[in-house]
């Protein structure tokens, strides 16, 4: 391998890191925060289309038994340049619209880059563990960016903790792929032993479930609005939520290989797909629609993973990436010259800004599904598959096809139908400059994205991910999906605007099922009941261990006293005792010869008086 490849390849996540990390830690780098954003994300981009032909494979020791391993093949040669250019394109918009601590922020994102280039790329779970941890952490400082607001700090709480929870399914996997024998590397998950196989592949499914805010996880992204747009842009659209679908493509033979994981995984993604479509339908608020459309168009992405359709799943990934980046950024332009992401306060406002607007529409009608934009295709692909699997679960993914035009023909009919203001803010302000050429970008990348999953760039994906052996969509079923998505937005369009924002007929819906609280009903409230019940008891351990501490430490005061006012002085007093004795035992050693013979004479007497009187 070229030295250079292996220098591009270890710069497409190293450059970012440093950068990142100088941006973050700096105190007086704002001035140059956003130029060295932009000037790094550019760079990646151009590294990520140098890895993309080239498919180097790199790796150094890093734990025993695993290297720290870095490989491009076909699926991330496909991802890794459309994550690089969304990411510029996201920092460009940013460069424009965040004026707080941009220093900081900038580090921030492109820390978080850095990620997500390294778990698109990761070879072994270690080297995934590492970038998947990382990428957690850079999300909750991202959505808690405006940590001076109690809300924001709560959502990135609440994003971190539930995708944290999910994360240990990927320890799990961690330990049963070593227990299994099957080794660190990904490709070699799907050979462990029979029963070790299992809990791999269980653990993979939750991690990656709890990354792509699929059921029961998905709440936490709606939590994760209060961070910035751009955040929310870059990590619904192609970082850390497209991460947890990219995943499950990543592993889709070990899916496949326990009988049981590719079917689960199919069906809650296309449970999700259908549940958060409602979801989207009841929203009011623009950004919280968008997001609950996250969760559901990444149901087609799992789907996809567990029914071993990883060109269509990926065709679709790389197609929502770009439109839901085109949408969350229209939508931060709007609330930042507008003051509102209320649907209600924002009828007609892609009329007043026609190329921001346009290109709005453009890619919301691409999520609707209609053709000949991208979702259209991609969706049908996914749903080919399903159909080749199962006319039920074909018929589900169907019906999330169907909710997922209406919630963004609910969009379309609110922000550009004619005769209606209900703009909030003057129409004298404009959308940062520098904010609308990126949206204007993304829109057609959200437009074209669909030929990759129709002929000819279709066929060769499919072939070098799939080998040829997945179903894809017939003319048929890509007519009657264009259909259905012309149908539903012609009717939401015809219906107007009043009834569009249902969120008063629907109000679990517009909660977010109450997932959220739903579990802190079952999950954090006996959590913290239990936690308290602990606490409680370790007082009382505490109190326990004091009280035998000060009576341990009594009972060697009273022993120290014995010991010095008994034992020692006994042992003095017979010493004092000795020592008198040997003055007295010293006192006849006089030297004087006539003394020694006295007392000769009086120890003989003596003897003899003993020995008379005793007998």
């Amino acid at each position: 391998m070229n030295t250079l490849v292996a220098t591009a390849m270890w710069s497409l996540f190293l450059v970012p890191t440093v950068a990142g990390g100088i941006l973050a830690l700096a105190p007086r780098a704002d001035r140059f925060a956003a130029a060295t954003g932009m000037s790094v994300t550019a760079v990646v981009s151009a590294l990520a289309v140098v890895v993309a032909i080239e498919r180097p494979t790199v790796s150094v020791p890093f734990i025993a038994g695993a290297d720290f391993a870095l490989t491009v093949d076909d699926l991330s040669a496909l991802v890794i340049p459309v994550v690089a250019i969304v990411a510029l394109l996201v920092v460009i918009f940013a460069a424009a619209d965040i004026t707080t601590t941009p220093a900081r922020f900038h580090g921030l994102m492109l820390l978080f880059v850095a990620s997500v280039m390294v778990t698109a790329s990761a070879a072994t779970v270690p080297t995934l563990l590492l970038a998947w941890e990382l990428m957690g952490a850079m999300s909750y400082a991202l959505i808690g960016f405006h940590w001076q607001r109690p809300d924001a700090m709560s959502a990135g709480s609440v994003a971190f903790v539930t995708t944290r929870t999910a994360d240990l399914g990927l320890y799990l996997a961690a330990g049963a792929a070593l227990a299994g024998g099957a080794g660190m590397a990904l490709a070699d998950l799907p050979a462990a032993s029979d029963g070790w196989r299992h809990v791999i592949a269980a653990g993979v499914l939750v991690a990656a479930l709890g990354k792509a805010a699929q059921l029961p996880f998905s709440f936490w992204l709606s939590r994760a609005m209060e961070g910035p747009s751009p955040v929310s842009a870059l990590l619904h659209s192609a970082a850390m939520v497209a991460m947890g679908g990219y995943l499950l493509l990543r592993t889709a033979p070990l899916l496949d290989v326990t009988g049981w994981a590719g079917p689960t995984a199919a069906w809650i993604g296309m449970a999700t797909a259908v549940v958060l479509g409602v979801v989207a339908v009841a929203q009011r608020d623009l950004k919280q629609l968008l997001a609950a459309s996250t969760s559901a168009q990444l149901g087609f992405v799992v789907a996809a993973g567990g029914l071993g359709a990883v060109a269509g799943g990926s065709a679709q990934l790389v197609a929502h990436a770009f439109t839901k980046a085109a949408l969350f950024l229209a939508a931060g332009a709007w609330l930042t010259t507008l003051g509102t992401k209320d649907l209600g306060r924002l009828g007609g406002v892609a009329l007043r800004w026609r190329v921001l607007g346009a290109a709005a529409v453009v890619a919301t009608l691409a999520l609707a599904g209609v053709a000949p934009l991208s979702l259209w295709a991609t969706k049908d692909t996914v749903l080919a598959a399903a159909l080749d699997h199962s006319p039920r679960l074909y018929g589900v993914g169907l019906l999330a096809s169907v909710l997922s035009a209406v919630y963004a023909a609910k969009i379309v009919a609110v922000v550009a139908r004619p005769g209606i203001r209900r703009v909030s803010a003057s129409f004298e302000v404009s959308p940062p400059r520098g904010a609308v050429a990126p949206v204007f970008v993304l829109a057609i990348g959200a437009a074209v994205a669909g030929v990759l999953a129709l002929p000819p760039a279709g066929t060769a994906l499919a072939d070098a991910l799939d080998d040829g052996s997945v179903a894809t969509s017939t003319a048929i079923e890509l007519a009657v999906s264009a259909v259905l998505a012309a149908i539903v937005v012609a009717l939401v369009w015809w219906r107007g605007v009043s009834e569009t924002l249902w969120s008063r007929e629907l109000p679990w819906a517009a909660d977010w099922l109450v997932l959220e609280r739903g579990v802190r009903a079952v999950v954090v409230r006996p959590a913290l009941r239990l936690a308290t019940a602990l606490a409680r008891a370790d007082k009382r351990l505490d109190a326990a261990v004091e009280s035998t501490a000060a009576a341990t430490t009594r009972f060697a005061r009273r022993t120290a006293r014995i010991d010095s006012d008994g034992v020692d002085g006994a042992v003095e007093g017979a010493a004092r005792l000795a020592g008198r004795l040997g003055v007295l035992a010293r006192r006849p050693q006089t030297g004087q010869l006539h003394q020694y013979y006295l007392q000769i004479v009086i120890v003989l007497v003596l003897a003899v008086v003993v020995l008379v009187f005793v007998r």
